[in-house]
């Protein structure tokens, strides 16, 4: 069985208000794509076929792909702030439950949460797993510029790690974008620099110490972690500061997190691999923004079992998925 852990819902009733709150202006290519745009960079961008459901099931057929997880991608609800924040994460939990609960063969959904308060996301994440039968949660990389390893996300690890329940970070844009302005920067570097930062934030600042128990899912294979290990490992022998939450080298709790295979690049996965093992990889897509299929793992001819736990058999152990 393939599952792909990093696939996406896109909804127009969501891309509608993100336009209005982000004030973002639209342009279209000649290609058929709508790209929404604000300081000269793409927030997000949209194709007529990433709304067809039926679409997306016969591309999931010719790929091979038993179960994709969807999940929001960035900016998530995160662009709202407060009451409208709660009430769009129930809006695209609920519009995601539609669609899996359409196609329960074909469809996991990971739950948004209200991030910008700690107990709306406690509430939020008792229906998503309780009443709307969801197998996890999408958490980004920071929260409108708040770091995953500010003291008010305590109560939310604590909770998830009480749940064991998986979570799957994706990355946000960076608080400060205003030196990446051209070439889609944000988009094709400042997704990976904000992972890197997080993660390397939560690994210092002790959350994986305090919450060893949830499955941590990095997107993009991690972006630049698991290539600046020995280097956060040094930081670890050389400064106190490094030292002040963790009782051990960064490189240790690296090897316990998850990663997704959407580096795609067959010399990044192989590092991963030979740095985390292949029962930390699985295997992602990044549909409906990326036309991929699981080449990126049949190429690196690794053994038959390895290939099947990366391909999918990693992901049903995590997601209780059989």
């Amino acid at each position: 069985m393939r599952i792909d852990v990093h696939a996406h819902i896109v909804d127009r009733d969501y891309l509608e208000a993100l336009t209005r709150v982000r004030g973002l202006v639209s342009e279209r290519t000649a290609d058929g794509k709508t790209l929404l745009r604000r300081d000269g960079y793409t927030v997000m961008w949209s194709r007529p076929d990433m709304f067809d459901v039926d679409h997306r099931l016969r591309e999931m057929d010719r790929k091979r792909i038993d179960i994709r997880i969807l999940s929001l991608s960035t900016p998530n609800v995160y662009p709202w702030g407060g009451a409208e924040q709660v009430k769009m994460t129930r809006l695209v939990n609920d519009a995601l439950v539609r669609m899996v609960r359409a196609h329960p063969d074909r469809f996991v959904g990971l739950a948004s949460l209200p991030l910008h308060d700690a107990a709306a996301s406690l509430a939020e994440l008792e229906r998503a797993t309780g009443e709307l039968g969801m197998k996890g949660v999408i958490i980004g990389s920071n929260v409108d510029g708040m770091a995953m390893n500010d003291a008010r996300m305590e109560p939310v690890w604590a909770r998830l790690n009480a749940l064991r329940l998986p979570v799957f970070e994706h990355p946000m844009f960076p608080k400060d974008t205003s030196a990446l302005g051209e070439f889609e920067l944000p988009l094709r570097v400042g997704l990976i620099f904000d992972t890197t930062l997080a993660a390397t934030r939560m690994i210092y600042g002790g959350v994986f110490q305090r919450y060893p128990d949830f499955p941590y899912i990095m997107g993009h294979t991690g972006g630049a972690l698991l290539t600046i290990l020995e280097r956060l490992d040094n930081g670890y022998k050389l400064f106190p500061d490094c030292r002040k939450f963790i009782s051990r080298p960064p490189s240790e709790f690296a090897k316990r997190l998850y990663y997704d295979t959407c580096a795609f690049y067959a010399p990044a996965l192989r590092m991963a691999i030979e740095s985390v093992g292949v029962s930390q990889l699985l295997f992602g897509t990044d549909d409906p923004f990326i036309d991929s299929d699981a080449a990126h793992v049949e190429r690196l001819a690794l053994p038959a079992p390895d290939q099947a736990a990366i391909l999918g058999g990693n992901a049903a152990r995590l997601f209780g998925i059989r």
